[in-house]
């Protein structure tokens, strides 16, 4: 078994090939494109939570000078893909997206109302404030538990039979009630919102009448660009969609959302290029979050440890007009080998927006309860949670009944335990204080499935050497250039600083947009098979210029040569064999996607991680003191930036686990938190060290270069493991989060 740290790897590591341009301010996001003629706009958004408008008054913002239109529903242009206005106005089907200033309808406290366009920023903000707005209030319903009995089967899962939301069942579930040892709780995860340091911004362009340009940040290009097409009846190659730098994201840049199509509209209006940034405050309800959701968990075990029955109820939030369905029970079904599991996943629609993905989505909110009832259940048995994990192994996916393509999640258990020195844990709660605070250890798993998507990129040898790989992928922040130009430099043998990756745009070759861990192993292939196209491209021109490569040993490849064999120390170099052959440039576009081997295996990433907390007994005030993560994702590709990923996703767990709440007034139906005073998320002096540890073993059957998804792994089990390791502290269980001191004193 191959086991790497970073440090042991830093020297073959690639710096972020966008790092000079990011620290040095001269990378452009998207509000800070320069169009000629550009003006401004700001939202005006809902003070209800359900509702119709009556009357916008909007004459004195209409007064202030720069002001050039305030737009709504009244005065909106008809966007063609949308359907005819209904008079009076009725409440959309369930599927529909929001169709901004489209009716007087009001879905959730936030909506966007209005819009002011002017000169200015400032202008706009100033004029928005003067618009009024007048409502007919209608009775509405934002609180969780006291609707949750309203929840029920989605319809999507409804209409379908193959359904991965359907409720399922191996096994009787019923063993579960009937075992030795069993734990039954509930467990609650609150609303958590997305906050990247950048918000959401667009500046939408309208070239011509049939030609939209969108600055837009966005973690699909090409998916926006065919929703963009559709919605305004263009020619999807009319739409350009560029999203080159992004300043965070984790996942609420997956969708065209309103206040998108917002700013596409009053540009095709006003016939001026218009420019869209949310407010921090707008930021909590423009761009989905993660839902709140109550599991409940019934497990069962012998008394020697072995697991008889999970039964994994789920219940997550969504809009009235939008369905939601999240992974939240789906890890119960797969990560042990029990043999009785059944799973329930239910909705609840709520007078609130619709909620998206959020790192880890659905996996980390469901390997919370999964990992805690884990941990409880090996305290109730007096074993050691490791120990408890390991007797419960999974050999074989228990669901799908088939072999893991890869699978070294023990590996990933000894080496963070050896790591993290978990021989030395007492077993008692309470057992172990420094210097007058009560010190925990904890433990969780972590799984999250493996997706790989068709993509394609192009790859370009110019006629200096130099290399252009091009693909419409994103980079959202872990570094996709970065890994893109390692894995092209490794096939074409070229110096990593002669090749330029360029992503971002929606004229690119089609790519999958930048979620569910999906970019390197969709990507990351497509890369590498056009590499060895254009390799043997090179090959077949270099032979016919030389005898020397028709004979003898492997024609081979190094530092931007071909060579005649492995021992040949005269090469010719790449930019000679297009000059020989007259070419300015040598060109191949190559396709990458999954086949046959997703029926023949299951594939997953594989995961641990390891925490110690210190508790004040006084306060309980609870800070990580120490982290090891562990990981089984195949091959790393770049140790650097890998590692940056899993100490990211290490503090957004802490972020989940102990402050992250979105808190809402519900006699208003109406967020409070709205700004980073109210929604704490963690700090430098939050964030203890980490230690990240790689398997690094490729997975050979899941794509060409055997790497799986780190990125959503690097979150999921997190809060578990705090959790944990704070009961172990404590011996208080705390089984909704964020763990504040309240809930420990």
């Amino acid at each position: 078994m191959k086991k790497q740290l970073l440090d042991n790897a830093s020297d073959t590591s690639l710096d972020r090939v966008d790092g000079a341009v990011k620290v040095t301010g001269t990378a452009t996001y998207s509000a800070e494109y320069l169009v000629p003629g550009l003006v401004h706009a700001v939202l005006v958004t809902s003070t209800i939570a359900k509702g119709s408008i009556t009357a916008i008054e909007s004459r004195e913002a209409e007064a202030v000078p720069g002001v050039l239109a305030v737009i709504s529903h009244l005065n909106a242009i008809t966007v063609p893909g949308w359907p005819e206005r209904k008079q009076p106005a009725e409440r959309v089907p369930v599927g529909t997206a929001l169709r901004v200033f489209y009716d007087p309808l009001i879905y959730f406290d936030g909506q966007p109302v209005a819009m002011v366009v002017a000169g200015t920023r400032e202008q706009a903000v100033h004029a928005a404030s003067l618009v009024r707005v007048t409502y007919q209030q209608e009775t509405h319903q934002t609180h969780f538990e006291k609707n949750i009995g309203k929840a029920g089967v989605a319809l999507n899962v409804q209409r379908s039979k193959n359904s991965p939301f359907q409720d399922y069942q191996r096994g009787e579930a019923a063993k579960s009630e009937n075992t030795e040892v069993r734990i039954e709780a509930e467990y609650t995860i609150p609303t958590q919102h997305h906050q990247p340091l950048e918000p959401h911004a667009i500046i939408a362009v309208w070239e011509a009448d049939d030609k939209l340009t969108v600055y837009d940040k966005n973690q699909g290009v090409k998916s926006a660009q065919g929703q963009l097409a559709q919605a305004f009846k263009l020619p999807r190659e009319n739409v350009q969609v560029i999203s080159k730098y992004i300043g965070g994201a984790f996942g609420s840049g997956i969708r065209v959302w309103p206040h998108t199509m917002a700013a596409v509209m009053a540009a095709k209006q006003l016939k001026r290029p218009v420019k869209l940034v949310l407010g921090r405050e707008q930021m909590f309800t423009s761009v989905g979050y993660r839902p709140y959701t109550v599991q409940k968990i019934n497990i069962g075990a012998t008394k020697d440890g072995r697991l008889i029955g999970i039964v994994h109820e789920g219940t997550g939030q969504t809009s009235m007009y939008e369905e939601h369905l999240e992974r939240t029970v789906l890890a119960s079904r797969t990560l042990y080998a029990c043999p009785h599991v059944a799973t329930r996943y239910r909705l609840l629609p709520l007078d609130v927006n619709t909620p998206t993905w959020m790192r880890g989505p659905g996996d980390a909110t469901g390997m919370f309860a999964l990992e805690s009832a884990m941990d409880e259940l090996a305290f109730a048995l007096k074993m050691d949670p490791l120990e408890f994990r390991l007797k419960n192994y999974a050999e074989s996916d228990p669901e799908r009944n088939l072999p893991w393509s890869a699978k070294s999640l023990r590996e990933c258990y000894e080496l963070g335990a050896e790591k993290f020195r978990w021989n030395n844990r007492m077993q008692a709660p309470r057992s172990v204080t420094q210097n007058g605070l009560l010190m925990g250890y904890g433990m969780a798993s972590s799984l999250y499935g493996f997706h790989r998507h068709p993509s394609k990129v192009r790859a370009v040898i110019q006629a200096d050497g130099s290399v252009i790989v091009q693909s419409a992928t994103m980079d959202i922040g872990p570094g996709t250039g970065t890994a893109m130009t390692r894995i092209a430099a490794k096939v074409l043998g070229v110096n990593a600083k002669k090749i330029r990756f360029e992503l971002g745009h929606s004229a690119l070759p089609d790519a999958p947009g930048q979620n569910g861990s999906a970019t390197i192993p969709s990507v990351g292939s497509a890369v590498h098979v056009a590499c060895e196209a254009l390799k043997t491209r090179l090959v077949a021109l270099a032979r016919e210029m030389s005898e020397r490569f028709k004979s003898g040993g492997q024609v081979v490849v190094r530092n931007g040569q071909v060579y005649g064999s492995v021992d040949d120390k005269d090469g010719v170099s790449y930019a000679d064999i297009l000059k020989y052959h007259h070419l300015n440039e040598l060109e191949v576009t190559e396709e990458s996607k999954s086949g046959a081997e997703r029926d023949q295996y299951s594939m997953y990433s594989f995961g641990c991680h390891f925490v110690e907390v210190l508790v004040s007994p006084l306060t309980g005030e609870v800070r990580v003191t120490r982290v090891v993560t562990c990981a089984d994702v195949g091959a790393i590709i770049n140790y650097k930036t890998a590692r940056s990923q899993s100490i990211g996703g290490v503090v957004g767990g802490i972020g989940m686990a102990l402050m992250e709440h979105s808190e809402m007034d519900h006699r208003f139906g109406r967020y409070v938190t709205t700004d980073f005073a109210g929604y704490h998320i963690p700090v430098h002096a939050d964030i203890p060290p980490i230690e990240v540890y790689y398997i690094d073993k490729p997975d050979v059957h899941v794509n060409p270069i055997g790497s799986k998804g780190l990125g959503e792994i690097a979150i999921v089990g997190v809060a578990a493991a705090i959790a944990n390791a704070v009961f172990h502290a404590t011996g208080k269980r705390v089984r909704e989060l964020p763990i504040t001191p309240d809930k420990l004193v």
